[in-house]
């Protein structure tokens, strides 16, 4: 009997580390799906952050570097000058990238390097215990701000597709989600077309992927999709911002 289903070859057989319910997993599967259908497993190297993910490196069969807390662009910019033959992507949550890496990226973005970014934003720090992050939303409560984020004294969350696409450079900017499997095709999608854009030499590539974080937001994995789709959707707007046609 044939199978239908089998595990990518561009990921270790490693239990894993994250949360119940967390969302980093199933990112992580369709990085490899994508990596596996476009042949580039033996010539890509990731660059783990600071983070959640911090271990990623143990979950894929091929190249990581580990970069300082944000400074995951800048690694990613070294490499793939050094090596454009290289297939180099940052692999990034908000508080890495939206708070300490936030220069990176945007001079990075702006620069058109030729790599490819995947920003996992679940709206707080987990790694670290739950504090707010840039992204946090209104009135989410987190470790930092047990009576909901106050946005008349620390704003509102950013929103890094927004901005990233206000750049003139920026070849590729897009948000999606993996919260339900009606939404779990079209991440895998805009991350084909992300490495796509790079085999081809072509320009930068952001794939911002909404996730959720059950054990820092308090809720079961169930509770923190529903509370994902109905609050963090609204706000935070799927689809492409910035193509480079």
């Amino acid at each position: 009997m044939g199978k239908t289903f089998a595990k990518p070859q561009a990921l270790s057989d490693t239990p894993t580390h994250y949360c119940p319910g967390c969302t980093h997993g199933v990112i992580h599967r369709l990085v490899a799906e994508v990596i596996d259908e476009l042949g580039i497993r033996g010539r890509t190297v990731g660059i783990a952050p600071v983070g959640c993910a911090v271990l990623a490196y143990n979950y894929f069969n091929f190249d990581f570097q580990e970069a300082a807390h944000g400074r995951a662009p800048a690694m990613a910019t070294g490499i793939k000058r050094v090596r454009p033959d290289l297939m180099v992507f940052t692999y990034q949550g908000d508080g890495d990238l939206a708070s300490i890496g936030m220069g990176e990226i945007v001079h990075a973005a702006n620069r058109g390097e030729k790599f490819t970014t995947i920003f996992v934003n679940n709206a707080i720090y987990g790694m670290t215990g739950g504090q707010m992050a840039p992204t946090t939303m209104p009135k989410q409560r987190t470790s930092t701000s047990p009576f909901g984020r106050n946005v008349e004294e620390v704003g509102m969350p950013i929103r890094m597709a927004e901005l990233l696409s206000a750049l003139v450079t920026p070849g590729y900017v897009v948000r999606q989600t993996v919260l339900k499997p009606k939404y779990i095709m079209k991440t895998k999608k805009a991350l084909k077309q992300a490495f796509t854009y790079q085999m081809e030499g072509k320009c930068y590539s952001f794939v911002e992927i909404v996730s959720n974080c059950p054990t820092n937001w308090g809720m079961t994995p169930q509770e923190s999709v529903d509370w994902a789709e109905e609050t963090l959707l609204d706000y935070y707007k799927l689809g492409e911002y910035k193509t480079p046609e």
